[in-house]
């Protein structure tokens, strides 16, 4: 029966330790063997002791080293004797060979001519005068040293993290870190795979066909771009458009982060950078991605704190240098990826460095739809489940989400034991992300019930008399994650917010304060997360976007990021006061509207409310019950029931 092949074998893998070990073992080793003969430690004599033992005859021969230091071998007759008893065996109680004795001799000629004196007499066998080199005590001295060295380069290793093209040794710590990938290379991600971003593929498209066929372009005289910046924010698909590029190009592939280039020793950015771009151009044309570039990439000379010296800025200026400067290799494009495009040196978005900024935006319903459509794939689902729903109950959600969604649907259906994932699972999948974990054993008592449900059932009465507020979903009085009660609504995607729109907003959200204070004619700390909302609205309003007639059209947001490294506001201290009246007098105005639209409908709230405590839930059908169909609603499909 033939062999299977193992194509990856369970290697034993060496601990430096061991081998470390192992040399210190070698070393003592070597001094047992350099140090004569046996293991068995030679006697002392002394001069008139030799002289006895010469005189009777009992040594057999003498070997002086160095003209210093005698080894004296007792003859078989001698080895009988008792006064020898205690060098005539060896360790492991054999007849020992000798050295039987060692002792210093004083004048080397004078003991010289005793022994040829004791050899004429017959009283001696033999003599003989030999250099010895002590490599053992030489080995021993230098051993301390040898493994400094050696913890040392361990260390090292450790620190350097393993560089690049040398198994991480102290020597290779400037080499690049970046992950090669080739045509030999398994990589399976493709354009297939991407679901919306329409556009960004578009571009990043035209790179790969540039590669693969720059006769295309370059016979009208066009040039292949030196890099792309994809720039949007987090888990909408910035990283895995690059994968895509990976798995499309037919082209060597260096991927890499952006902290890949930090590292403790000065110097070590800039020259990884260079070995990454000598890389390259060796197998151009190519492409390179930097993930979360901004690690590198931030705007030079901006915190007060960081000296002229700064090694991320050494790693910046290198990688603009080779980007473009004086020999660049135009066969090497560069893709990076960040979600703060606004903190990146300008020198580094100019022209001829990242010609094109590739903005990968939040999904809108039709891609989130066609994003569902790929992370359902590999899911046992129930027949017919529209992805359609699932993309109107997810407004801005990127692609991580969804697959998140995708995936949390999957745990619970598998938690309540059912063999599919239904629309249900998924709703709670969605609810369970947003809103958090249900706390069902939270210890809630009567009066705080009541007034929870007063609360969220403020927020859904105001949300349905106001033509602009997001229609509601559903309202829950189960605690989920920090919140003791939620509501669900569903946004218009909209372009563009127009004041009414975005004040309707903000009366709805201090529906629930709004419902208290009418109520209970008294107030709570349940509104927190409503009024950093509505602060945040208001602020927007004022100081952003120039929706306020009294400060006017003027806005103090700094799309570039800089102001936050300055030390004074852009406004004076009277128009401080302006704003923050403004801002309060916002506020208070959509709360002292959501009071009246509440007390005109009271008991339509208060009837909400017992519902709400009885049921814990309560859809859309509920509020239609009780308010009837809203007015304002045009061509708005129902959602949940």
């Amino acid at each position: 029966m033939a062999k299977e092949n193992n194509p990856n074998p369970n290697k034993f893998k060496v601990s430096p330790w061991l081998i470390y070990a192992a040399i210190l073992l070698i070393f003592l080793f070597i001094s047992f063997i350099t140090n004569g003969s046996s293991l068995n430690e030679p006697g002392q004599l002394t001069s008139s002791k030799f002289n006895d033992y010469l005189e009777k005859g009992q040594i057999e021969k003498v070997i002086v080293y160095n003209k210093t230091e005698a080894e004296v071998f007792l003859n078989a007759a001698a080895m009988k004797d008792a006064a020898h008893k205690k060098v005539s065996k060896d360790v492991f109680d054999r007849p020992n060979k000798g050295p039987h004795y060692t002792f210093d001799i004083g004048n080397d000629q004078i003991f010289q001519n005793k022994l040829e004196k004791a050899v004429a007499e017959g009283k001696l066998k033999d003599f003989n005068f030999l250099p010895k080199n002590n490599w053992s005590d030489i080995l021993i001295s230098l051993l301390p040293i040898i493994i400094i060295i050696a913890v040392w380069i361990f260390i090292m290793r450790k620190m350097s993290g393993g560089g690049a093209g040398g198994g991480g040794q102290i020597f290779n710590i400037g080499k690049s870190k970046a992950k090669l990938f080739d045509e030999k290379t398994d990589i399976k991600t493709t354009f297939k795979d991407v679901a919306g971003l329409e556009g960004a593929k578009e571009e990043i498209q035209e790179i790969v066909e540039f590669l693969k066929n720059p006769e295309k372009y370059t016979n009208l005289g066009g040039k292949i771009p030196k890099g792309a910046l994809l720039v949007g924010p987090p888990g909408t698909g910035k990283t895995l458009l690059a994968k895509a590029v990976a798995g499309e190009a037919q082209v060597p592939f260096f991927s890499l982060s952006g902290s890949d280039f930090v590292e403790m020793f000065v110097g070590v950015g800039a020259s990884r950078v260079r070995d990454l771009f000598k890389q390259a151009k060796e197998k151009s044309p190519a492409i390179i991605f930097i993930d979360e570039i901004d690690a590198v990439g931030r705007a030079r000379g901006k915190s007060n704190m960081s000296g002229g010296n700064d090694e991320r800025e050494n790693t910046l200026n290198q990688l603009l240098t080779e980007m473009d400067g004086f020999g660049t290799n135009s066969n090497v494009i560069v893709l990076a990826a960040t979600n703060r495009a606004d903190v990146l040196d300008k020198a580094l978005m100019r022209a001829g460095r990242f010609d094109r900024q590739i903005f990968v935006d939040l999904p809108d319903i039709r891609e989130r739809a066609e994003i569902f459509k790929v992370h359902l794939a590999p899911l046992k689902k129930i027949e017919g489940l529209d992805t359609e729903f699932l993309a109107k109950q997810t407004p801005g959600f990127s692609g991580a989400d969804i697959a998140n969604v995708c995936n949390e649907a999957a745990l619970i259906a598998a938690r309540n034991n059912k063999t599919a994932v239904d629309k249900q699972d998924f709703l709670d999948a969605v609810d369970r992300i947003v809103g958090g974990l249900e706390k069902k054993n939270k210890i809630v008592t009567p009066d705080e019930k009541k007034a929870i449900a007063i609360h969220e059932a403020g927020h859904a009465t105001v949300s349905w008399m106001l033509e602009h507020a997001a229609p509601l979903i559903k309202v829950t009085i189960v605690p989920r994650g920090q919140s003791l009660g939620a509501a669900w609504y569903l946004p218009e995607e909209r372009l563009i917010v127009r004041p009414d729109q975005m004040l309707d907003e903000m009366c709805a959200t201090m529906g629930g304060r709004a419902a208290e204070k009418v109520t209970f004619n008294r107030i709570s700390t349940g509104a927190l997360s409503d009024l950093e909302k509505v602060t945040k609205q208001a602020r927007a309003m004022v100081t952003i976007y120039g929706l306020n007639e009294k400060i006017g059209n003027v806005t103090y947001y700094d799309s570039t990021g800089q102001s936050e490294y300055n030390f004074s506001k852009p406004y004076s201290e009277e128009t401080a006061r302006v704003i923050d009246e403004e801002i309060s007098l916002l506020i208070e105005s959509q709360y002292q509207r959501a009071i009246q639209i509440l007390e005109e409908n009271k008991d339509k709230l208060n009837q909400l409310a017992n519902i709400l405590i009885e049921k814990e839930v309560i859809f859309k059908d509920d509020l239609e019950a009780i308010f009837g169909k809203r007015t304002f609603d045009k061509n708005l499909e129902e959602v949940v029931s």
